[in-house]
């Protein structure tokens, strides 16, 4: 089974927030796989994997970095694939805005989508709503999970009726 997402990271240091993704494709049945590369440390590495990846059958790339993070921009740089970044706050890290503005602004020609600082779950989603653009049975999965989402906030607020305060309208 060839893997579908790349889940690429800094160094595992970042797998504490990048396994997040890992469990969300996971849930949804999506081969991916995860590596470590360093586009400061294996820059040559981080060229041929990106420029090969396709031709595995990956279809998205998640690279999530922190500090300077260069490593989305970079896979970008040598990649036909959509690239989705994931800022990381790392123990380097000037409150994690150093990650977020190395990877959102890019120079136009070499796009990565930007999630939130450490939000790599997003990151996993929007990679299945990537994949879901071309995959019928996939759509309708995604369907089921916004359908999911919108359950729970239903189920939140019959609880919130539950509580009581003297001023409490509703």
């Amino acid at each position: 089974m060839n893997p579908l997402v790349s889940i690429i990271m800094g160094s595992t240091s970042d797998l504490v927030v990048m396994k997040q993704a890992a469990q969300f494709l996971n849930d949804m049945e999506i081969p991916f796989e995860i590596n470590a590369l360093s586009a400061h440390r294996v820059p040559e590495q981080v060229a041929k994997f990106a420029k090969e990846a396709h031709t595995r059958g990956v279809k998205v790339i998640i690279a999530g970095a922190g500090g300077a993070a260069h490593l989305p921009g970079v896979i970008a740089a040598f990649t036909p694939l959509p690239v989705i970044g994931v800022p990381v706050k790392s123990s380097i890290s000037m409150d994690g805005w150093d990650s977020v503005l190395s990877i959102l602004q890019m120079p136009a020609g070499i796009p990565v989508a930007t999630m939130s600082l450490d939000g790599a779950r997003n990151a996993g989603i929007l990679a299945f709503q990537i994949l879901a653009t071309s995959n019928e049975a996939l759509l309708k999965k995604m369907q089921a999970f916004k359908e999911e989402l919108a359950l729970k906030i239903l189920s939140a607020n019959k609880e919130l009726e539950e509580v009581k305060y003297p001023f409490k309208v509703n």
